[in-house]
């Protein structure tokens, strides 16, 4: 199974990218003098969802993509949909019990979700010309 390998490989780079960015996020409440407790239980629980978030939607994509090959492509697609809305809710309901427990910081839980799309595009930029992505 080689999507297994890639998947892996792609998530290890999406979490390199959520460690990187959530140390900056951290340093910019640091500066700002609002760095506590909170802060850092969001951004590890938002850094958390974000990994998770990719990891599930690039193995529901590999298996869509299988059921494609073999001619399901309605059962492909009602799968990343279905994979979309659940995913989409979890994060929600998480971020929610999170930040309405007061454990949390919301904008330090959130922010680490926008961390994914930046780390893809550098990712792409420093891969080989001669890589492919999947």
């Amino acid at each position: 199974m080689d999507f297994r390998k890639t998947v892996l490989r792609e998530t290890g780079i999406i979490a390199l990218g959520e460690v990187i960015g959530v140390a900056l996020m951290f340093g910019v409440f640091a500066l700002l003098g609002r760095f506590d407790r909170a802060v850092v239980l969001g951004g590890i629980v938002g850094a958390a969802l974000a990994i998770l978030n990719f990891f599930f939607m690039a193995v529901n994509a590999s298996v869509a993509a299988d059921k494609a090959v073999r001619q399901d492509v309605k059962g492909g697609k009602a799968l990343m949909q279905t994979s979309y809305l659940m995913r989409l809710a979890a994060i929600f309901v998480i971020l929610l019990v999170c930040v309405k427990s007061g454990y949390c910081n919301a904008i330090a839980a959130v922010v680490p979700l926008l961390f994914t799309r930046p780390t893809i595009t550098l990712a792409e930029f420093f891969r080989k010309p001669g890589e492919t992505q999947s």
